[in-house]
């Protein structure tokens, strides 16, 4: 069966100053499927994850030729803040705002105007809380606030915060990063069960992470995607000398 294409980036290179980061990047992103993106540090995927929503464009210095296309269209041609509520993101470090962990998840609807009562607005804090696993947790004490949750627990309500308006696609970006092996793995079973719903994309600087739980596979290297494919693929029949060193520990 022949995948949906959600992103589309072609022949991308990328600039901070006179510094290039990213090199003829090409690759798709399918819908409802996990693609992650790993390399050693300072190879751009960081740099790529951005680019899909346009964060990168807050960066004076920052310019890009080639194309990137979602759902058929030039996001260039978008309006970055339309861009950005169908393309939500969870950044490496917990985030939640200074406010009740019932706020946190409202913000998105309020300001996107995206509910009509307060009930409305109940029922998809409630149902983002739910679909980040969160909810039994947290029910009673909606209005406490959400720098007493755990790391763990702050990263989650992050996720529902970006689910809360509903988006097409979610970036993250070392989501895991800064959390214990418990709290990583209930993330990562969290990201498998919401790919049934929602298109992810994921950088991650931890190899085993990678394969667990993604569908398609990036490897990059100085500012180059030198393989991409279906991680089974990739892991087990590497097609270029550099993913084989990575994967093995030979380099990164």
């Amino acid at each position: 069966m022949t995948e949906e294409t959600v992103y589309e980036v072609k022949n991308l290179n990328a600039w901070f100053g006179e510094k290039q980061v990213l090199k003829n990047v090409s690759l798709k992103v399918y819908r409802n499927k996990i693609t992650a993106l790993m390399g050693p540090s300072g190879c751009g995927k960081t740099t790529l994850l951005r680019c899909l929503n346009r964060l990168n464009d807050y960066t004076e210095t920052f310019k890009l030729d080639g194309e990137i296309l979602f759902d058929g269209e030039n996001i260039y041609r978008m309006d970055p803040v339309q861009l950005r509520k169908r393309v939500g993101m969870v950044f490496q470090r917990p985030n939640p705002f200074p406010m009740s962990i019932f706020d946190n998840v409202a913000y998105g609807p309020r300001i996107h105007r995206l509910v009509n009562s307060k009930k409305e607005l109940h029922e998809r804090v409630e149902s983002a809380l739910k679909a980040a696993a969160l909810w039994e947790e947290v029910h009673g004490e909606l209005k406490k606030s959400a720098y007493k949750l755990s790391g763990g627990q702050q990263q989650r309500l992050c996720i529902a915060r970006a689910i809360a308006v509903e988006p097409e696609v979610i970036l993250l970006d070392e989501p895991t990063s800064a959390l214990d092996p418990i709290a990583t793995e209930r993330i990562e079973k969290l990201l498998e069960d919401l790919s049934s719903r929602y298109t992810i994309v994921i950088v991650t600087h931890s190899i085993g992470q990678a394969l667990r739980i993604s569908d398609y596979l990036g490897f990059m290297y100085r500012g180059e995607l030198v393989e991409f494919g279906e991680t089974a693929q990739v892991s087990e029949d590497p097609k270029h000398e550099l993913t084989q060193q990575f994967l093995t520990g030979k380099i990164g």
